[in-house]
């Protein structure tokens, strides 16, 4: 029994007594079902947290890794070491130079590491089906089709081989409302402002 002061007396008054819950009052089914969904939004998180890649975006990220962490080390320790043989490091500027290389570099290591660490290679669609690797030509609603505009939905390490198509996030307003669409379809997405639509033109696979 633990007191606790009293609002109308000086002297302390004695707590409610403390009683042990009934194992009846618990829905132990309901327990296991809440397990299960929490467990569930577990899978499902860490499927989203993936970086899904094509296998050409993957294969050029493993390579620049490569050659960051081995030629690149190496080349930017050779010329931090030939600054400090010039003398004076606060002075000097190739040495300085060569370490904000060096960090820029170590930061695109840790990028890459980490993409790489929880990447998931995305097989192409179909030809005329938009999704992730699909380059997807749009035109807005009241615009001609020589408006027209060009994405490649996918990754934003994703490097489309024409430089007049920009990267688009599937998980974008735009993006999103595009995956699964067919040449010809009307696809609505909510703009900041208010509800857009466009016409998919086309789609194909970057292969």
């Amino acid at each position: 029994r633990t007191f606790i002061p009293s609002a109308t007396t000086s002297g302390p008054i004695p707590s409610p007594p403390i009683t042990a819950m009934r194992c009846a009052d618990v829905d132990f089914a309901d327990i296991e079902m809440l397990h299960r969904r929490v467990d569930l939004v577990q899978i499902a998180f860490r499927r989203m947290a993936k970086h899904q890649l094509s296998q050409s975006a993957y294969n050029r990220l493993k390579a620049e890794f490569d050659d960051l962490t081995t030629r690149g080390r190496i080349d930017v320790a050779y010329k931090i070491e030939r600054a400090r043989e010039l003398g004076d490091l606060k002075e000097n500027g190739d040495y300085h130079a060569a370490k904000d290389e060096q960090g820029h570099m170590e930061g695109r290591i840790r990028q890459i590491e980490s993409i790489l660490e929880d990447a998931e290679v995305v097989t192409p669609p179909a030809d005329g089906v938009v999704g992730l690797g699909s380059i997807v030509a749009i035109v807005y609603e009241g615009d001609s089709d020589s408006d027209a505009e060009s994405y490649l939905i996918g990754h934003v390490e994703e490097k489309p081989e024409d430089d007049s198509v920009s990267v688009m996030s599937p998980s974008s307003p735009l993006g999103a409302a595009l995956l699964g669409a067919k040449e010809g379809d009307m696809v609505t997405y909510e703009a900041p402002n208010a509800k857009l639509k466009v016409k998919v033109l086309s789609t194909t696979s970057q292969k």
